[in-house]
């Protein structure tokens, strides 16, 4: 049988480190849309000319 540990009792440095770490999520998530919303206005040549295709911008935009 296995147990699992939670730590109710969140310190203000913990709670800190929480919100700092959800403020980063949002901004990776924010700059993944930005860059699926960019790299998808463009047209098949010009996606063609920087050496992309439409099934690249979902990968490119989870590298970002």
């Amino acid at each position: 049988m296995s147990a699992i540990e939670t730590n109710c009792g969140i310190s203000a440095n913990g709670l800190g480190s929480v919100v700092a770490s959800l403020a980063s999520r949002i901004s990776s998530w924010q700059d993944s849309r930005k860059t699926r919303r960019e790299l998808g206005a463009l047209s098949d040549r010009e996606l063609d000319d920087i050496g992309l295709c439409r099934g690249d911008i979902e990968r490119i935009a989870r590298s970002v």
